[in-house]
């Protein structure tokens, strides 16, 4: 009987026949990332390269392109006459790594909200600069922490949770949709601009840019969008990470063009109406700038992550599943342009997402406490803004609000300021340290109340300070206290809830398809879907504080703000009977009952006078 056993010779050629390529310098006059744009000859030459030469004349001879490699399958390979099971895979093997993405040296971080994340090597050296690092020193919810004590997270891990999810949803659509042609260049630079689109936040987050920057310098118009696009160039330069890049399969300036645009939107203002905006990608892969920061309908990675990261670190139950969205994602047409889409079915879900969105900030990121004292934070910076300077480049010397011009100066901004006036001997600081003090301390300007107007309002600052000086010289009709208060002892903000888009739904430009044929992107409306949504999707909530701490100032504050209510018609402050309860009846429409009590209690009504219980008759 025949020995059973290979000779080792025979063994060797046998499993030499399966083995990986080792890697090589392309010599390709297209990156590998650029596989789409190969031609006939490219491609040959690409299986030159894999050691699959064989075959080159079976693809020159049926013309397959770079784009025809990404449809080859089994039944292809058979067509064109490649029968044994081994060379098949060889061959799919070496044409998938055009495409997939290879995770053999991408770190690991365990992230409390996604758990264990990859991250590419290149996102690994972006993170590792002292621009991305800066973010572990700013707080993700500002002026919140001095309420929520668990808000301690910072921009540093949102950034990295949203560069991962930019990657989950992306390489979702590429799996799930290959026709759409994804490459692993658009898969980077995607995961790039989720990690840096926060790069440009100052102290506090929103409160620089939103209530700081505004106050300081009036008549510049400023976000922290412009301040990442910035920050993200400068970042790049100052570590020398084009050479890295390039290696990785980015093209300058194109791909540079791209991460910004995803972060700020189209670059250029002088586009005609009608003509594609974007300069990155075509219009073909216009699905790939809903990801990172969703223009259209406000549906994008950054909301999935703060959602989840601030309503575990707030304690507050989040209703909305990325997941979900993650599973039913997909790509559609719709006007001419390719949209993310999701099922039918997932239309609750969406609603989940923007009610979530209306509760955090309602209950979370506009607490009345969080709000005044982010305001009293502000007053600190501005006093301190002159006195305070930051070296920049060339040795230059930035206050606080003119750092935003230089990114040198401007890195070295973060959360530590508070510290840096709160322990400063400085005389010129004094003012602004004894605000900080009081914020520590909690002696906190006190909320008089909240009302809002029947319709909408256009408040400028102008607007704010007529109000102020309106709120000191409301004098009550009755019960009023004989004391003067100034225009500059009151504090009204108003703050806008709404769904994202102001008055507008937002579910109205949401794209969903059917399981009947996903192909087909469809519109549903509200009344579709249940008549217990809502029928506004904004408001305005106008806030008055008094900063006048001793309880007589602040019992005649209170009159002043309920009196200025009814002068200016808007509605009813909660706790106007406890307050104000002799002003209450002195406007019929604030009435503690509504029209359907009335009517249960035989047409009458009961009036609080402040001191006893009146039933008195509607209807004789």
């Amino acid at each position: 009987m025949a020995s059973r056993k290979r000779t080792l010779e025979t063994a060797d050629i046998e499993t030499n026949a399966f083995k990986t390529p080792d890697k090589k310098v392309s010599v390709l006059g297209l990156p590998t990332s650029e596989y789409l744009q190969w031609g006939v000859e490219e491609t040959c030459e690409y299986l030159r390269r894999e050691d699959l030469g064989e075959w080159e004349s079976l693809f020159r001879e049926e013309k397959i392109t770079g784009v025809g490699l990404r449809y080859l399958g089994e039944n292809e390979l058979d067509k064109l006459g490649i029968e044994r099971i081994g060379d098949r895979l060889r061959i799919l093997h070496s044409i998938r790594k055009l495409w997939q993405v290879d995770v053999q040296n991408n770190k690991v971080f365990n992230d409390p909200i996604h758990g264990h994340v990859e991250l590419h090597p290149l996102l690994i050296k972006i993170i590792d600069t002292p621009q991305f690092q800066r973010l572990r020193n700013i707080k993700q919810l500002g002026g919140t922490y001095f309420v929520f004590p668990g808000a301690s997270h910072n921009r540093f891990e949102h950034s990295i949770g949203v560069g991962h999810l930019a990657g989950e949803l992306v390489q979702a659509l590429n799996e799930r949709q290959p026709e759409l042609l994804i490459s692993r260049r658009d898969i980077l630079c995607v995961q790039i601009a989720g990690l840096c689109h926060d790069l440009g936040h100052g102290p506090f987050s929103h409160m620089f840019d939103g209530v700081f920057i505004p106050k300081a310098r009036p008549d510049y118009e400023w976000k922290h969008e412009n301040a990442s696009l910035s920050m993200f160039d400068y970042l790049v330069n100052d570590n020398g990470l084009r050479p890295l890049m390039e290696s990785h399969g980015l093209v300058f300036p194109e791909d540079m063009d791209f991460i910004k645009e995803q972060i700020a939107g189209p670059q250029d203002s002088n586009q005609s109406e009608g003509q594609w905006p974007y300069k990155g990608r075509p219009e073909s892969k216009s699905f790939l700038y809903e990801i990172v920061a969703n223009k259209k309908n406000g549906i994008d990675v950054d909301k999935w992550d703060y959602f989840a990261r601030d309503c575990h670190h707030l304690g507050i139950q989040n209703n909305f599943d990325y997941r979900r969205f993650l599973k039913f994602a997909r790509v559609c047409d719709v006007d001419g342009q390719k949209q993310i889409c999701t099922r039918d079915k997932e239309v609750g879900n969406i609603y989940d997402m923007f009610h979530t969105r209306n509760c955090l900030h309602r209950r979370a990121y506009q607490h009345k406490v969080g709000a005044i004292i982010e305001y009293m934070i502000t007053e600190a910076l501005l006093k301190a803004d002159k006195h305070i300077k930051v070296e920049g480049s060339d040795g230059k010397m930035f206050c606080l609000s003119e750092s935003i011009d230089d990114m040198v100066a401007y890195s070295k901004l973060t959360d530590r300021v508070f510290e840096q006036i709160l322990h400063s001997s400085s005389p010129e600081l004094h003012d602004a340290r004894e605000i900080l003090r009081n914020v520590v301390c909690r002696r906190l300007y006190k909320c008089l109340g909240q009302t809002q107007s029947e319709t909408p309002l256009s408040v400028t600052r102008g607007k704010i300070h007529d109000w102020e000086k309106e709120l000191s010289e409301s004098n009550p009709q009755t019960g009023s206290l004989d004391i003067r208060l100034q225009p500059e002892d009151f504090v009204v903000t108003v703050t806008c809830m709404d769904y994202g888009m102001k008055y507008k739904n937002p579910i109205d430009k949401v794209r969903f398809y059917c399981k009947a044929d996903p192909t087909v992107a469809i519109k549903i409306r509200k009344n579709q879907v249940s008549q217990l949504l809502p029928e506004r999707f904004a408001e305005q909530l106008v806030r008055v504080y008094c900063k006048k701490s001793d309880s007589d100032s602040l019992e005649a504050a209170q009159k002043h703000f309920v009196q200025w209510c009814i002068d200016r018609n808007f509605s009813k402050p909660k706790n106007c009977d406890i307050i104000a309860p002799e002003l209450t009846p002195l406007k019929p429409d604030w009435g503690n009952q509504t029209a359907d009590e009335d009517a249960e209690n035989g047409g009458s009504r009961i009036v609080n006078s402040g001191r006893k219980r009146v039933k008195s008759q509607l209807f004789k």
